[in-house]
């Protein structure tokens, strides 16, 4: 499927770059090109920068129910236009096209839900002290000008948690998709210049992060710097943009444990780790990285995962009919080829998989290995692929320690019928987020990670912290 030639979107209007560089884009599907974009640099980023600065002025000062009206307008346009959308994301990403409904639900949802609780986050605070001589208040103002940085894995869903908060919040925006699925996204600019959005609320550029990325987060221009991607990425952005005190929100990598216990509901442990393992190909940043599996329910457990892992359905069809997709390039797929081949090497047992099928895309069999332990890169590392590490346990404190023994900490999955011994993990486990016996992710529940998976949330109320200021306003009597 093509696509065409797609242009930035800056300033309410579609922009071809300054210097007319384009980039044409290939689909992990089955490497055809499928777009050719107008491709950013230095001289568009400023631009880009300029026009959400004149951008933040109007919508800043927009009466919020004006804003809502945008924010609901924007909404519907997508709907109108999601088959497009969920179609661009299936061949930039090389998803099925069943799992591209969630982007389109969170973008939506995201637009929805904060136009319904920004209300309560903009009221005037009375502060409440015993003073004689004046009457005090808080405000909340929008912080200004917001830079986003997305991940490649979700193009959507990433982009809505970021333009619901800051357009109900009066912050202008520019988005910056990732180099390697940013056509859905290019679409959506497409769209904001149909129902002529404000000009300068919303930017979308893309282009070498050199060019585009660096020059955005050098500016002392934005005041919030939101992004989701890997931590070494978020440690080179706040470094280039040290040149001004700026906010930061950031969901980074993650390296999940996925502990189950011998009386645990096993057939539900298997089937909700084979999706959190397998969907969108492993590239999750919630993905479960390490499963650790009770000695008594180990061959059960491992069997069942392998035997979800053999029934997947594979390869490209037209109709985009597949369970699992491709990798995301090229270059993902020989690194996961080089961690499993490390982790054979290491005395790891290859149980399923590990194969590239014989197909145009980057296409990589779901793998299962065990035999895994503390001395393997696989263990430390997040894996972002296809490639299921199993780890037997026997004691409470031997797989909480091992679960524990990493630099991230976003999410962990836990099952086991015991109280006493999920009060335990709950309070000693070392993540922003703790599933117990299921899953669960929505726009109104808080999404973020601790130690060197982030800082700040992504989704819920709490997500409008980061595109808020408070004011202090103190009148004497």
């Amino acid at each position: 499927m093509e696509f065409g030639n797609l242009q930035m979107y800056i300033d309410g209007d579609m922009k071809s770059s300054v210097d007319n560089l384009t980039k044409d884009i290939y689909s992990p599907l089955n490497g055809q090109k499928i777009a050719s974009l107008a491709w950013g640099n230095q001289k568009d980023s400023l631009l880009a920068l300029e026009s959400a600065s004149k951008g933040f002025k109007v919508w800043s000062k927009l009466p919020l129910t004006k804003r809502k009206e945008w924010m609901s307008m924007l909404r519907e346009k997508i709907l109108e236009n999601e088959v497009l959308l969920r179609k661009a994301i299936s061949y930039e990403m090389g998803k099925p096209y069943s799992a591209t409904a969630e982007d389109i639900e969170s973008i939506t949802n995201s637009l929805e839900y904060y136009a319904d609780v920004i209300d309560d986050f903009v009221k005037t605070e009375k502060i409440a002290v015993n003073d004689e001589t004046h009457n005090h208040k808080l405000v909340s103002k929008p912080i200004g000008v917001v830079v986003a940085y997305l991940a490649w894995n979700f193009p959507l869903l990433n982009a809505g948690f970021k333009i619901g908060p800051a357009l109900a919040s009066g912050c202008s925006l520019i988005l910056k998709p990732s180099e390697l699925s940013p056509i859905s996204l290019y679409i959506i600019g497409n769209l904001l210049k149909e129902i002529n959005f404000p000009k300068g609320v919303i930017n979308i550029i893309c282009g070498e992060p050199t060019e585009v990325a660096q020059t955005l987060s050098k500016s002392t221009i934005p005041n919030l710097i939101t992004m989701i991607g890997s931590t070494e990425t978020a440690k080179k952005v706040i470094s280039d943009s040290s040149t001004s005190i700026k906010k930061y929100s950031m969901e980074l990598g993650g390296n999940a444990p996925f502990i189950v216990f011998d009386d645990a509901d096993l057939e539900n442990a298997i089937n909700i780790g084979a999706a959190i393992k397998f969907g969108n190909c492993g590239q999750i940043c919630v993905a479960a990285n390490r499963f650790f599996v009770h000695e008594k329910v180990y061959d059960k457990f491992l069997n069942g995962l392998i035997e979800k892992a053999k029934n997947l359905k594979i390869g490209y069809s037209e109709d985009l009919d597949f369970e699992i997709g491709p990798l995301i390039s090229k270059k993902s797929r020989d690194r996961i080829t080089n961690l499993i081949k490390n982790t054979i090497d290491s005395g790891g047992n290859l149980e399923y998989g590990g194969g590239i099928p014989e197909m145009n895309g980057n296409w990589f069999e779901p793998t299962v290995i065990s035999g895994i332990n503390e001395s393997m890169s696989i263990f430390h590392e997040e894996i972002f692929g296809p490639v299921a590490s199993i780890i037997k346990f026997k004691y409470d404190e031997e797989v909480l320690n091992q679960a524990n023994k990493t630099q991230y900490g976003l999410a962990s999955y836990l099952f086991t019928k015991d109280k006493k011994r999920i009060d335990k993990f709950v309070d000693e486990l070392d993540f922003g987020e703790i599933h117990v016996n299921g899953i669960k992710y929505d726009i109104y529940l808080p999404h973020g990670g601790i130690k060197q998976s982030g800082i700040g949330h992504d989704c819920s109320e709490l997500a409008l912290e980061d595109y808020l200021i408070k004011k202090r306003i103190s009148i004497a009597k």
